[in-house]
């Protein structure tokens, strides 16, 4: 095509477990598919050497196979020889657009250096897409990696109204403009695509993989990386009152221990561990992830239909939990804009969610899903039988993953 330009991702790669490893992907992806090229950079180590957790999977996902996207891994958070081998490889591709992902305060420091390049030796858009501006758990890094950072972009793309003030709120002597093109830095306020890289299975058998999954009538699907902010002891602790009500329910929990991905036995685990859990302290002294266990509440309040998968789905094996779920629970504490409730679209599914953060900017009740009172676990019990006795049309749903798609998405980016 004759305008076609030259666009760089700079975010993790498809060897990389999560969803973020998937957006940038699947962002890449789009791209190409307009008729551009397109060259997804990757970090090769996204955190420091120290921090006590797995990050890549096992296998790495297919979904740029075929594309056209060049995808190069090259920069190592551990080795600052990288970040300027980042940014020249950048510079050396002469792009019209750089995309950066921006989802951790602690990447802030590499990022920031090879913006900085980029700004002072290139002609180009140098693009933030904002999954949060100040991270859930909160540091005394955030300003100090964050602000110098983020103070680069020319332009941002939000996925909430949330975000987009989040971000005019974060620097309130800065001028911006809301998708125009007016005087200020642009703000493109979009939402959180629907991912390309999964589908619905067409024949597939529900009532099957129910029967040799061991579950009941009505299934409600928590999925994910456990966390604390994501309330899966709220997700336990309502559906136990559900069960209690009614014996045609199950809870299906797939994901796996954020901070429990290594093998515990290994001596280096144990150093990494010790050295971070004091590192942490200083850092995150109000952050309770690594010692969060909601699994055990299982045990302690006797909870019978739960079924859980506690290990990392791989992207070709999701589709057999969300086909066979009626509902997708993200109970919150408190949220961002969530992978998961885009994910849960993709397969026509509503979502239960708590009434934090954008959920009331994207949960319309009786449209695509229903909303619980924060904090409150009866209402949230409640609202997992709402669902069940009011269910929710999927050509609803259907309507709204039209909208929500990548090609709408990059297509506002590139407007």
């Amino acid at each position: 095509m004759n305008n076609s330009k030259t666009i760089v991702c700079l975010g993790p790669g498809p060897k990389f477990k999560g969803g973020i490893a998937n957006f940038t992907s699947s962002l890449a992806k789009s791209f190409a598919e307009e008729g551009h090229q397109v060259h997804l950079i990757s970090w090769s180590q996204q955190y420091p050497q120290l921090i006590p957790r797995e990050f890549k999977a096992k296998k790495e996902s297919e979904f740029l196979k075929g594309s056209g996207v060049d995808v190069q891994y090259i920069l190592n958070y551990n080795n600052p020889l990288t970040w300027r081998k980042t940014a020249n490889q950048i510079l050396d591709l002469q792009p019209d657009i750089v995309v950066i992902q921006w989802s951790i305060a602690l990447q802030g420091l590499p990022l920031y250096f090879i913006a900085k390049e980029l700004k002072k030796k290139a002609d180009l858009r140098l693009i933030y897409d904002l999954h949060f501006v100040i991270q859930k758990e909160k540091s005394i890094i955030d300003d100090r990696f964050s602000k110098p950072f983020l103070k680069l972009g020319d332009e941002f793309i939000t996925h909430s109204h949330k975000t987009t003030q989040e971000l005019i709120n974060y620097f309130p002597n800065e001028q911006f403009s809301l998708n125009k093109e007016d005087d200020g830095k642009r703000i493109i306020e979009l939402f959180h695509p629907i991912y390309s890289i999964f589908e619905k299975k067409e024949n597939f058998a529900v009532e099957e993989v129910k029967a040799r999954l061991g579950l009941n009538k009505h299934v409600f699907l928590f999925f994910g990386f456990i966390r604390k902010y994501k309330g899966l002891h709220n997700t336990i602790r309502a559906f136990h009152q559900l069960e209690q009500q009614r014996t045609d329910v199950s809870l299906l929990i797939c994901g796996e221990s954020f901070w429990h991905t290594l093998d515990e036995s290994k001596w280096t685990t144990k150093l990494k561990k010790t050295v971070f859990k004091g590192i942490k302290k200083l850092l995150l002294p109000n952050n309770k992830d690594e010692s969060y266990r909601p699994l055990q509440l299982i045990d302690e309040l006797g909870v019978n239909n739960v079924v859980v998968k506690n290990e990392y789905i791989p992207n070709e094996d999701v589709h057999n939990y969300f086909q066979v779920s009626d509902a997708t629970v993200l109970f919150y504490d408190n949220s961002s804009p969530s992978g998961v409730e885009s994910l849960s679209y993709n397969f026509g599914k509503p979502i239960l969610a708590t009434n934090v953060g954008h959920f009331p900017e994207t949960i319309i009740p009786a449209v695509n899903g229903y909303l619980a009172e924060a904090g409150n676990i009866s209402d949230m019990a409640k609202t997992m039988e709402k669902i069940i006795e009011q269910p929710i049309d999927e050509d609803h749903i259907d309507r709204l993953a039209e909208k929500l798609s990548w090609r709408n998405y990059v297509q506002e980016i590139l407007a």
